[in-house]
């Protein structure tokens, strides 16, 4: 179920997103870019810097991500794409059953129209299609090598001419690939380059070399080649695997170092044609990288989040984006202030210490957006909770109306009974009973039974069992009180549609006194039943006294006579009785299968009622724990704010179509008959109608600045004078997007000598709050501020850039500098290259 509310989240998040998009508006890249991915510890960023990209950028179909792992990696991704066909195959199977009758085709098409079913997977298919994978075969290195990996996978790729030429065929076909997308680009005279790894990657002891090789390939192609690298720190993974991890970072950095010198040079044998001939080609003496960005999952203050990685991906593309952006409307430039937007050189200059040497660079990256995920998980939440609300709102039946509604009425009570018992008038024939030849005067001074005995026999008995016990035994042996019970429920839930489940258990339920027909039922079983000890002790009474009590006209020496009235007058005053028995002992039968089948009832009714209950539970629960996942600030009051829309709009759609619209098959449907089916049936329904009726309502299309203000002053009263005003959200808003955009960086002096900051809104303009931000602490900042104009409504996001760091101030390098000197005095080695042409651990 979990996985169902996850992905029902997801959808709406990805439809709402395309529809903002619609209004919103995709950046452009200027030249030309490729992602170079280096490593299996990289594998994670391939598709998502990707999926980014895919949605920022308008001409990202010409951009080529090229992957470089082992084998290993290469067989653990199969392995995950195998698994994902397979996840898919298995929500193709629910879809395919809720699809199943005429109505939930009708939701289907609904859905269709709101949310392409295709689209997700041709965009997946297009991400697909633009990364490339190179495989290495380093992983019997990896196990033989322990001690000397780095080192060995450097010669391993050298020494293979194989490996060397499948790289430049690889990379050639993608320049040749990006070509064909020329049209898609201002200008097709350079190409940036993005190098990413992650520094504790035994294959990153290649990123000179196939960087240099990358450049010269595709130097045949464009005029120039801009390259920079994207170093990943994962400090979160340094719990178990610390020692020989650390190691490769520090060997890392330690050769960033080298290659970032201002005489830096490279020349070595790397062109190999498809002779087996090796061209050598040459870089420098220059830095290798433009520049270097350094991102940890931890920020400056030391803190890590899961999301942190996730961040750093974002961060790639924002920064890969302000180097490189297309400018699509000069006006709006020109409102945002062309001093303010991102220049290159400036920014390199302004970090570069006196003796010329370039510092690193780190970012800090926040956005501000609609929760939708938060939203449609609350919505789907009250809007459940509020059927289950109707369901449980009823008239204020009495206990008579109750016991009506469940066929137990005494009238209909009544009904069933003299069904069961033939009618009394078969009394009478009792008269034509043959006798025996006994005097009137022989009978008078016997009891009524020794008289009935006297006269015949078991004939009276016997007729009496025959013609009204058997049959009412008969009659309640084929009742079948349970299907009686149910039609009875079933119609009464027809003529009463706001009859349901919740009533059935309230009213079957002996702890709700106030409620329950238990009181009234039970009732009626002990008054049966002392009413049948009571007709049983007249009866018995009856047959003690003498037959000359009896009434019935007597004359003299007339005894065939007498005797005739005797027996009229014993059958209607005995069998009567008797026959009054057999109905309080019908009733009494009848009122106890009832009460059988009521307590059965009850049993169905509450593990029904458990199971919606559950269920509410269930999507209370998810609701509040992606609420907590966002922000404090921008997840404010979307319980309290959404619940209120959700009951207008429900009320609305009610005033338009009827009160119990949401009960109709077109819709929810019966609930029981739903959960009857499964759980998970029933939670795609209630989706379904979520999606299709409640999520498209006008109120949850507004822009995240008016939804925001709305949500934050929703629990204020109107005479409040609390009520936020649009500039103090604007200043929340500015507050929140600063503190959550934390450098991605831990170093030992946060005020060191050559740290230098620029910060970027990636929004519209022309906003309210982004023109607020523009101006805010305008005579006091002491970093440039830019604004980075995308045409949306849908959010903001802010880049916060900080350069001017170097390797030393790393806590990461210098945490890792003990056991670099400890393995490499235990004989470990860590580079490709002589460790002496390396500049020494500072």
């Amino acid at each position: 179920m979990k996985q169902l509310l996850q992905r029902f989240a997801d959808e709406y998040a990805s439809a709402e997103e395309k529809l903002s998009g619609l209004a919103d508006d995709q950046s452009s890249i200027h030249y030309p870019t490729l992602f170079l991915f280096i490593g299996d510890k990289s594998a994670e960023a391939v598709e998502q810097i990707a999926r980014i990209n895919a949605k920022k950028w308008d001409n990202s179909a010409g951009v080529i991500y090229v992957h470089i792992a082992s084998e290993q990696e290469d067989e653990r991704r199969r392995g995950q794409q195998e698994h994902g066909r397979y996840e898919a195959s298995q929500t193709e199977d629910i879809n395919r059953q809720m699809d199943q009758g005429q109505e939930q085709k009708e939701l289907g098409l609904k859905q269709a129209r709101l949310l392409d079913p295709g689209a997700a997977q041709r965009a997946q298919d297009a991400i697909g299609s633009s990364i490339r994978r190179i495989t290495l075969p380093i992983d019997k290195l990896q196990h033989n090598q322990a001690k000397s990996l780095r080192p060995a996978i450097y010669r391993d790729w050298h020494q293979d001419e194989h490996q060397l030429f499948e790289m430049n065929r690889t990379l050639r076909q993608v320049s040749r690939h990006i070509s064909d997308y020329g049209r898609l680009y201002s200008s097709f005279d350079r190409i940036h380059l993005a190098v990413i790894t992650r520094v504790d990657d035994p294959m990153n002891v290649l990123v000179p070399e196939i960087t240099l090789l990358a450049q010269s390939i595709f130097s045949q192609s464009f005029k120039s080649v801009q390259m920079d690298m994207y170093a990943l720190l994962s400090e979160r993974d340094q719990i178990d695997a610390f020692g020989t991890s650390s190691c490769y970072g520090v060997a890392f950095l330690r050769e960033l170092e080298h290659v970032q010198a201002a005489d830096y040079a490279l020349s070595a044998p790397l062109h190999v044609t498809e002779d087996g001939i090796r061209i050598p080609i040459s870089h420098g003496p220059a830095p290798l990288f433009d520049l270097v960005y350094v991102l940890s999952d931890k920020n400056e203050r030391g803190i890590s989040a899961a999301s942190d990685m996730q961040d750093n991906y974002e961060m790639i593309c924002h920064m890969s984006l302000l180097k490189n952006r297309k400018s699509k409307d000069a006006a709006y430039d020109q409102y945002a202030n062309f001093s303010t937007s991102y220049n290159n050189a400036a920014f390199k200059n302004n970090m570069m210490t006196e003796d010329g040497r370039q510092g690193y660079v780190s970012a800090g990256f926040s956005k501000v957006k609609r929760p939708n995920e938060s939203i449609a998980l609350t919505v789907l939440y009250h809007f459940y909770k509020q059927l289950l609300d109707r369901l449980q709102t009823a008239p204020d039946w009495s206990s008579r109306e109750k016991l009506a509604l469940l066929g137990l009425s005494p009238d209909k009570v009544a009904v069933q009974v003299n069904e069961a018992i033939p009618d009394a008038s078969r009394i009478n024939d009792m008269n034509g009973i043959m006798t025996h030849d006994v005097s009137f005067s022989r009978l008078k001074p016997l009891s009524l039974r020794e008289a009935e005995e006297a006269l015949f026999g078991d004939g009276c008995k016997l007729y009496f069992r025959d013609n009204f016990v058997r049959p009412a035994s008969s009659y309640m042996e084929q009742l079948d009180v349970r299907t009686k019970l149910r039609t009875t429920m079933q119609k009464q839930a027809a003529e009463h549609p706001n009859l349901n489940v919740f009533h059935w258990y309230e009213w079957t339920n002996e702890q709700e006194e106030t409620a329950s027909i238990w009181k009234d039922v039970r009732a009626r079983i002990r008054d049966l039943s002392r009413e049948l000890e009571l007709a049983q002790a007249e009866l018995d009474q009856l047959y003690t006294e003498k037959a000359d009590s009896l009434s019935f006209q007597r004359l003299p020496f007339m005894d065939k006579h007498n005797v005739r009235g005797f027996v009229r007058s014993f059958c209607q005053t005995i069998y009567s009785k008797k026959l009054e028995l057999l109905h309080t002992e019908t009733e009494l039968q009848f009122m106890r299968h009832y009460e059988t089948e009521l307590e059965q009832l009850h049993t169905e009714s509450a593990r029904q009622v458990q199971q919606m209950r559950e269920l509410e539970r269930l999507l209370h629960e998810a609701a509040w724990e992606s609420i907590r996942t966002a922000d404090d600030y921008i997840g404010q009051n979307i319980m309290e704010y959404y619940e209120r829309v959700t009951s207008d709009v429900m009320r609305e759609i009610e005033a338009k179509r009827g009160a119990m619209i949401f009960f109709d098959e077109r819709y929810v449907g019966h609930l029981p008959d739903l959960l009857h089916v499964g759980s998970d049936h029933f939670l795609l329904r209630l989706m379904e109608v979520c999606r299709t009726h409640i999520l498209t309502a006008a109120p949850f299309h507004q822009t995240f600045e008016e939804e925001l203000l709305r949500r934050s002053n929703v629990t204020i009263s109107y005479d409040d004078k609390d009520v936020l005003s649009k500039e103090e959200l604007f200043k929340r808003l500015y507050r929140t997007l600063e503190e959550q955009a934390n450098i991605h960086i831990r170093l030992l002096d946060y005020t060191h000598e050559h740290r230098y900051e620029e910060k970027y809104f990636f929004g519209d303009c022309t906003s309210e709050f982004i023109r607020y931000a523009q101006q805010a602490d305008e005579g006091s900042r002491l970093y440039k501020l830019g604004t980075v104009h995308e045409k949306r409504s849908s959010g903001v996001e802010k880049l916060n850039l900080m350069g001017g760091f170097h390797v030393e101030d790393l806590m990461y390098y210098r945490n890792g500098k003990v056991y670099y000197d400890s393995y490499v005095q235990n004989g470990y080695t860590f580079h490709g290259i002589d460790p002496a042409k390396l500049p020494a651990l500072r």
